[in-house]
């Protein structure tokens, strides 16, 4: 039997927002067959924990495994896929019926819950994503905003308190300032 394993992560920016997936595959010998990063789009984050899923058992009957072994961070899903919750919301329910068919191509499947510490591969990927799909059309962008610093030691350095997230990523415009 042809089986691989697969650690898998959505994501979105947002409930609903940017949203974007990861999986890494690996084979029976934990060798790596493939890393896949895809943007959704809006979507919330379970439609991305679901499209996530729905990729990996794509990959699996597209190269004809036989058996799958997945490992998410989610435990809505996971409980889903297993039965122990119904899947009330209309939103994942097509998803879940997706996701079924599928299953039901292979000989063997398993879903099993795992700790985040455990899937930060699939998170990363599932991060590349998002960061791909960048800012959602429905959103715009903040208005610039001007900030006065200093450059010491390599660094911007600001003069007033900003309250910004952390590891965003911004674009600078430099002016001189001479008083």
């Amino acid at each position: 039997m042809k089986s691989c394993l697969a650690y898998i992560d959505g994501g979105s920016r947002g409930n609903p927002g940017t949203a974007g997936y990861g999986i890494v595959l690996l084979d029976e010998n934990n060798i790596l067959l493939a890393e896949i990063s895809e943007p959704l789009g809006i979507q919330t984050n379970n439609q991305a924990e679901y499209s996530a899923l729905i990729g990996a058992l794509r990959f699996a009957t597209t190269h004809r495994y036989d058996s799958l072994r997945v490992f998410a961070d989610s435990e809505l899903l996971v409980r889903q896929i297993k039965g122990e919750y119904k899947v009330k919301n209309t939103n994942l329910k097509g998803l879940y019926e997706g996701a079924q068919l599928l299953i039901r191509q292979l000989k063997h499947f398993s879903i099993h819950h795992i700790p985040r510490e455990q899937n930060r591969d699939a998170d990363r990927l599932a991060n590349l994503a998002m960061n791909k799909a960048g800012v959602p059309k429905k959103q715009s962008r903040p208005s610039p905003r001007q900030v006065r610093a200093i450059f010491r030691s390599g660094c911007f350095q600001p003069l007033e308190p900003l309250d910004l997230p952390d590891g965003e990523e911004f674009q600078l415009t430099l002016e001189a300032v001479k008083e």
